[in-house]
């Protein structure tokens, strides 16, 4: 997929992270320093250079809040270190109000997910429907449901820009985590891909992966990937599976394979997922390092899962 030529409006860089951190955009103006998204806990060290980086390379004295599209760990994982560092406010989905008051981990994702996140406290809540300024910009808050039940996306109208979080990305979207226990996701992907389809937009920043303009190309692929998860009812857990396994992986780099035995009996969504397959626990331990290997994702070497690309 080509990338047209933007240029993207002064007060706004984006750290383009990877898989395991997600993206963060950095804006600044004269009243206001933010960063939408903060990475993965492990990488919490690179995310605070970035930001100090940015802020001395601006002439600009602190950061004042950090906006969070979505409370899964590789997007909020910053957020303890960089509210201890610049005492900034958190701004997370309001939906999440009472989880984060209470830390409850379960309600979070954390636990089910086998995933860590530090405690963080928050100050600010997103409503969708209304504006939010970041940087220089008012930014529209747009519910963006599927990946998460409480996802949110921002959307810049006077430069068409959007920042989709894992709701649209180049060449797909994030796993519809909420299928893989018993609830609706699949129609709430096609409503937010139909709002996306509705607005002007010049320029995409997605929470994992480079930017991108071609918004038409990337809505296509990213139906076909719906239509193709959701007509067979194993394709979406087989998917996140895999992608929780690489996830883990990502962080890891290489792990017995005794550990990772250890790690997918003990996830519980993973427990949730051998059922949905007609799995029994053993099954699924035995077979999902072998079908990540299968897709070139990692290798097993010696009696450790490696990760590989």
């Amino acid at each position: 997929m080509k990338m047209a030529q933007y240029t993207l409006p002064p007060g706004i860089e984006i750290f383009e992270r990877g898989w395991l951190s997600a993206n963060n955009i950095f804006l600044y103006g004269e009243g206001d320093v933010s960063l939408v998204d903060s990475g993965y806990c492990a990488h919490q060290n690179l995310t605070l250079n970035l930001v100090n980086n940015a802020l001395q390379k601006n002439t600009l004295k602190t950061l004042h809040k950090v906006v969070n599209t979505h409370l899964h760990s590789d997007h909020c994982g910053g957020n303890a270190a960089l509210a201890k560092d610049y005492q900034c406010e958190i701004y997370i989905p309001a939906a999440e109000d009472l989880a984060v008051k209470n830390w409850d981990e379960e309600l979070l994702s954390y636990k089910n997910l086998g995933q860590e996140c530090p405690r963080f406290k928050h100050q600010g809540l997103l409503v969708p429907g209304e504006k939010l300024l970041l940087g220089p910009y008012w930014w529209q808050i747009l519910a963006a449901p599927g990946h998460d039940p409480h996802s949110i996306m921002l959307y810049q109208a006077d430069h068409g820009i959007l920042i989709s979080a894992d709701a649209l990305w180049e060449e797909g979207f994030g796993v519809i985590f909420p299928e893989l226990w018993g609830e609706s996701g699949f129609e709430e992907v096609a409503q937010t891909l139909d709002l996306i389809d509705s607005l002007p937009i010049q320029f995409v920043i997605p929470g994992h992966g480079k930017p991108f303009t071609d918004v038409i190309s990337a809505l296509g692929i990213a139906r076909s990937r719906l239509d193709y998860l959701a007509s067979d009812r194993t394709r979406n857990p087989r998917h996140g599976a895999k992608v929780l396994l690489k996830y883990k992986l990502l962080e890891w780099r290489s792990q017995e394979m005794n550990l990772v035995n250890d790690w997918i009996s003990n996830t519980p969504i993973l427990m949730g997922i051998a059922k949905e397959l007609h799995m029994s626990l053993a099954e699924l331990v035995k077979w999902l390092p072998q079908a990540l290997a299968k897709t070139g994702a990692a290798r097993i070497d010696n009696g450790y899962l490696v990760n590989h690309q």
